[in-house]
């Protein structure tokens, strides 16, 4: 059976190497390096070990082709010769794509694996960090993905090969971070005449010319502060809502899309305003939860089609909230909440442009529930003056379109329109009462459900069907509850 032993060649220095590793090298006459680009390689002549190198691979535009490349060839390379060696830098187990691809793609080959434990880069860059990885970090490629980094944690970004890839990092970090947020970027850790660090600002990330493939960044925790604090806490749900989503995920979630999933976010805020009006802080707690999770569920679903993330979500709303309260991030003066209310609407207006619709109703939500609808557009036609001057004038309203409706019940008339109309002029003396009508109604839809329990509880009591008890009957334990509730 073929068998391919991969070994490590230590973070840099001749001390970080085993000799474990050095004896396979040293009797094995077909060593396969992914890269020269290393210290410890031009130390290996000096030790009668030839090898060949793989860096010729590395024409491929991306990396992953590159990795199946070498992989390819590694495993031809084990047919042919039965036992070969390969070396990679640092240790195979740490930030080694190609190890990884190996274990898989060697099973359809037949071929064995044997990993030999090494010492990595990150071994020697605890102590000059001066930092227990047990206490919590993270440890991220700088060429995958970024942006789940979680900026209350300490960071080890690896991987920075070049300038160019510097620039990437410092511009996702700086999404979540200050500019100025001090970082240290350690070069050739361990290895004495290679080994630089400096602490530098973030924006400067890119500007050091000694970048090299040898370069980690360290970023300490980010500590609670203003705007550029971004601790995104919703990172775990994210975690989870992308695994929901991958294709090893679940088929339910995978299908959804923000058409079919309007439905769960309505059902959500109605769950959400249940439980404010019932009082109960822990139902509160968890139906917040699940409201969340749709925003996290729609921001994902953005993501996979490289819209928007759910950052983009919290550092826009964050941003919106700070401009448009300037009596409190900056200096504005107010003298009540109807100033507040002003400066809200002229700033809204300004971030949508000098343009003014000519659709005056055309901003307010069509899927709105009918009566918060109707409030709304009352409320957008009342600020351009179309209202009644006082409050009679809507309450008259109420009584002719009553009129109306039952004038259209007795000749069979527009039943239909005439009981909208009905709806409509109470939302309106609502809106003049200051009154959320949706609120109120759900209040009332409440408040008869309790009431009608009551009943239903008084019928099992004396062990009956409610049927077999008339109106009157009912009724007299209908006024009891009201006296409850």
């Amino acid at each position: 059976m073929a068998k391919i032993v991969i070994v490590g060649l230590g973070p840099g220095h001749v001390e970080g190497i085993s000799l474990g590793a050095l004896n396979k090298l040293k009797t094995s006459k077909h060593v396969y390096l992914r890269t020269c680009k290393h210290p410890i390689v031009e130390k290996l002549p000096l030790w009668n070990i030839s090898f060949q190198s793989l860096d010729h691979f590395y024409h491929h535009s991306n990396f992953e082709d590159v990795y199946n490349q070498i992989c390819d060839h590694l495993l031809s390379e084990a047919k042919k010769y039965e036992e070969i060696v390969y070396a990679v830098p640092g240790s195979p187990l740490v930030a080694e794509d190609t190890v990884e691809l190996l274990k898989i793609k060697s099973q359809e080959k037949n071929i064995e694996i044997e990993v030999s434990p090494a010492l990595s880069f990150l071994d020697v860059i605890y102590p000059l960090i001066e930092l227990d990885p047990t206490d919590g970090l993270q440890i991220v490629n700088a060429v995958k993905n970024l942006s789940l980094i979680n900026p209350r944690l300490p960071v080890l970004i690896c991987q920075i090969y070049n300038k160019l890839i510097a620039s990437e990092v410092k511009l996702t970090l700086m999404e979540s971070y200050p500019d100025e947020f001090k970082i240290k970027v350690i070069r050739a850790a361990g290895v004495q005449e290679l080994e630089k660090i400096k602490e530098i600002p973030l924006y400067q990330l890119d500007h050091l010319d000694w970048i090299d493939y040898l370069t980690t960044v360290y970023i300490p925790p980010l500590e609670t502060g203003f705007l550029h604090s971004c601790n995104y806490p919703l990172d775990p749900l994210v975690v989870v809502m992308n695994k929901l989503l991958s294709p090893n995920g679940c088929p339910w979630d995978r299908k959804q899309t923000h058409i079919s999933l309007k439905r769960y976010l309505l059902e959500e805020t109605y769950e959400v305003l249940e439980a404010i009006d019932e009082g109960n802080m822990y139902k509160l707690c968890e139906e917040l939860g699940d409201l969340l999770l749709q925003v996290v569920f729609h921001a994902a679903l953005a993501s996979q089609e490289d819209i928007f993330t759910i950052n983009d979500v919290i550092i826009e709303i964050t941003e919106k909230m700070v401009r448009r309260h300037p009596h409190v991030f900056a200096d504005v003066k107010v003298s009540g909440t109807q100033d507040v209310i002003k400066n809200w609407e002229a700033i809204k207006a300004q971030e949508k442009g000098k343009e003014v619709s000519e659709d005056l109703l055309g901003s307010v939500p069509k899927d709105l529930p009918a009566l918060m609808h109707a409030y709304k557009i009352q409320e957008k036609a009342a600020k351009v003056g179309f209202d009644w001057p006082h409050i009679s004038g809507a309450w008259e309203k109420v009584y002719e379109e009553l009129n109306e409706l039952e004038d259209a019940v007795g000749k069979n008339g527009k039943i239909y329109d005439e009981l909208g109309d009905v709806l409509f002029a109470v939302v309106n003396v609502a809106r003049f009462l200051k009154i959320n009508p949706e609120e109120a109604l759900l209040a009332t839809i409440r408040k008869f459900r309790t009431r009608f329990k009551f009943i239903e509880d008084k019928v099992k009591e004396n062990g009956k069907n409610i049927k077999d008890y008339s109106l009157e009957e009912l009724d007299k334990w209908w006024e009891q509850s009201k006296k409850i509730r």
